[in-house]
């Protein structure tokens, strides 16, 4: 009987051990909690088992249902902390009641501090602080509808340091610290914590990101796109021919590439042919191989150093002096290698690179830092190191082994459509935040057109999913971007002076006239902080601080901050357009302005500003300088347009715009 009783006991205890209370991943120690906001918390737990939270020296219990979810919405708080939270038996530590932002979009938001350090290195070295927490969303894929939770993640509210923020997003770091900085009251006195979020995956479009209800009915065969991809055998043996394929591909490259002797600075080139680096591509598939002779003097020699080799098209292993120096396996990052000290000699050293290219012309990027940099400042780009060596654009050329295209079967989920929203945004709802960066286009410019639309559902889907109609937006406009290093031959010089029909410009416009009908969005607009051969430009700090004036706008009501300026008024007088502005400024000649009849052709128009008023004047004599009948004008109408000059008084610059008017 006892022994019957024993069993009985230890069966209980066991069924009772089992049951306890799951959180979603977002509810760690360290977590920051939404100040001024009920506080949602929610999780998991067998079906009518009661839940008790304890915080703040308060408790709230409630009972998991038959489905076994439970939720407990805590009361608003002020900004304070630390505080401790306990669910059941589970307890999280160090809990800060603050502001929370979550950053969303494509690789711009994804672009690491590690990226940009060498733009802000003394102060990155040298900033830390334990009240910015940072939370990085493991990337994810969901083709059979939404997920309960997140996957875990590496960066979990980590406190901000160089060694957390190093493979965290810029624009989150920087968007941390001065918002962060902008709660001080005193030097002396402690701002509101701020906790950010990095939800974001380079490459994807934003359909990605969208309900299945919010396209299946204006966009049904998106919806059937995901279908195709809800067979898992099938996806599953896609992803392993493509492996396979690429491999199989390299395996073959690699026997028959001369990757043993090209680097040796021993190997005689005097065969090989010279290229500039600056009118040069190569247009095959396999490997190349570039090879540069420098000349180091006593002074440089044995110091350790850094190469900078600008971007290059597509993956690079780099050597000196036959020893491998560094690698990269795709297009977009910079290449920075360290050289360690001793490995430099006096007199003769040899940099080898072999490029290895399975699409497109093999090239360098134009415009980028080609330096052997020495001294303590050497991993500094903002000002360049006060020593270096420039490096020649003259390279010696010899083609490694052609190899036939390699094939791909890659489904890459994260770009078919709701997949992204099903697997990593519809999990992180309802924890209370205070506002959303929207940072992403670059793969939408193919089509802009359906881009309003996509983005104004994605606005609306993602305020239903917090169940807030006015949770603040902020669109990060897309920045200048000229897209030559796709292609690696740069465009006729005439292309930014002629009107083209830009598809980056129409994305911008659409990103535009969204914030514009939105009483809870914003615009930052970002046309003058981007990079002529760079779809990643560097200066995310100066991106942060405009992002982070329209949060002053739309989550603190700060109405005497002044955003970008916008046309309010518009007149058309003795055949001169007159646009008055919400505010002054800076005076003189404007360029980027163009003219177009109802023909549509597009002229450059003649453009002067004063206080708030811009005059625009065609340039040609015709009819479209006295318009009888309907006409356009637009402005900064190009992929890069890098002489657009209209700014306001404190320096932020217009939007590019396109507005049909008629004569009044």
């Amino acid at each position: 009987m006892n022994k019957a009783f024993l069993i009985v006991a230890a069966f209980l205890c066991a069924s009772l051990a089992e049951a306890k209370v799951s959180l979603p991943q977002l509810f760690q120690s360290g977590m920051v909690l939404q100040r001024g906001k009920p506080i949602p918390v929610w999780g998991k737990a067998d079906a009518g088992e009661s839940v008790t939270i304890q915080f703040n020296k308060k408790q709230y219990t409630t009972t998991a249902d038959a489905d076994g979810k439970w939720r407990i919405d805590l009361p608003k708080m002020k900004a304070g902390g630390p505080y401790q939270l306990s669910v059941n038996d589970l307890v999280i530590d160090n809990v800060m009641i603050g502001d929370v932002w979550l950053l969303s979009g494509q690789s711009n938001i994804d672009v690491h501090i590690e990226r940009v350090y060498p733009q802000y290195v003394q102060e990155i070295d040298n900033y830390e602080n334990s009240l910015i927490r940072l939370f990085r969303v493991q990337n994810e894929t969901a083709t059979h509808g939404v997920k309960d939770d997140i996957r875990p993640t590496s960066i979990n509210w980590k406190p901000l340091n160089k060694q957390n923020a190093w493979p965290f997003s810029a624009i989150g770091y920087f968007l941390g610290k001065r918002m962060y900085e902008k709660t001080m009251v005193s030097p002396n006195r402690p701002g509101v914590a701020q906790g950010i979020i990095v939800n974001s995956w380079g490459g994807t479009p934003i359909e990605a990101w969208i309900s299945k209800d919010s396209l299946e009915r204006d966009y049904p065969m998106l919806v059937k796109r995901v279908a195709f991809f809800q067979n898992d055998n099938y996806v599953r043996a896609q992803m392993q021919a493509n492996g396979e394929a690429s491999r199989r591909w390299n395996e073959l490259l690699d026997k028959v590439d001369g990757t043993q002797t090209y680097p040796l600075s021993t190997y005689n080139d005097s065969d090989w042919t010279t290229i500039d680096q600056n009118n040069w591509s190569w247009r095959g598939t396999g490997s190349v191989w570039l090879r540069q002779h420098i000349n180091i003097d006593k002074a440089h020699a044995g110091k350790p150093a850094r190469l900078l080799l600008g971007t290059l098209y597509d993956q690079d292993i780099t050597y000196l002096n036959g020893k491998q120096i560094g690698s990269t396996g795709y297009q977009y990052p910079p290449r920075r290698y360290d050289i360690p000290e001793g490995l430099l000699q006096e007199g003769d050293n040899v940099i080898a690179i072999r490029f290895i290219n399975k699409n497109g012309a093999v090239h360098f990027i134009p415009e980028k830092p080609y330096l052997l940099c020495f001294g303590d400042d050497r991993f500094s780009q903002n000002p360049l190191p006060k020593d270096v060596i420039p490096l020649s654009n003259q390279w010696k050329f010899h083609v490694g082994t052609e190899m036939p295209p390699c094939p791909g079967g890659d489904v890459s989920l994260q770009n078919i459509p709701t997949t992204l929203y099903n697997a990593v945004l519809y999990p992180l709802a309802p924890y209370a935040i205070s506002g959303i960066v929207w940072y992403q286009g670059e793969s939408n410019t193919g089509n802009p057109a359906p881009y309003a639309d996509y983005l104004k559902k994605l606005i609306g889907c993602w305020r239903d999913t917090w169940q807030d109609q006015q949770m603040p937006f902020v669109i990060a406009q897309l920045a200048n971007y000229d897209g030559r290093q796709q292609t690696g031959f740069p465009r006729p010089i005439a292309y930014e002076a002629t009107p083209v029909n830009s598809s980056w410009a129409q994305l911008r416009e659409a990103q535009r006239l969204v914030a514009k009908a939105d009483p809870y969005a914003e615009l930052a607009v970002l046309n003058d902080l981007g990079e002529t051969v760079d779809i990643h430009p560097l200066r995310k700090k100066e991106a942060a601080e405009r992002i982070g004036l329209c949060f002053d706008r739309l989550v603190f009501n700060n109405n005497k901050v002044k955003l970008s300026p916008e046309i309010i008024a518009t007149e058309i007088k003795d055949g001169t357009i007159i646009f008055t502005l919400d505010q002054p400024i800076q005076a003189g000649q404007l360029f980027e302005f163009e003219i177009a009849g109802p023909d549509g052709i597009y002229h450059n128009a003649e453009a002067n500003g004063s206080g708030n008023t811009i005059e625009v004047k065609s340039l040609v004599n015709s009819r479209y300088s006295v318009p009888d009948y309907g006409f356009s004008v637009r402005y900064a109408w190009k992929d890069n347009p890098t002489k657009a000059n209209v700014r306001s008084l404190s320096g932020l610059p217009m939007s590019s715009f396109e507005l049909k008017l008629n004569k009044q």
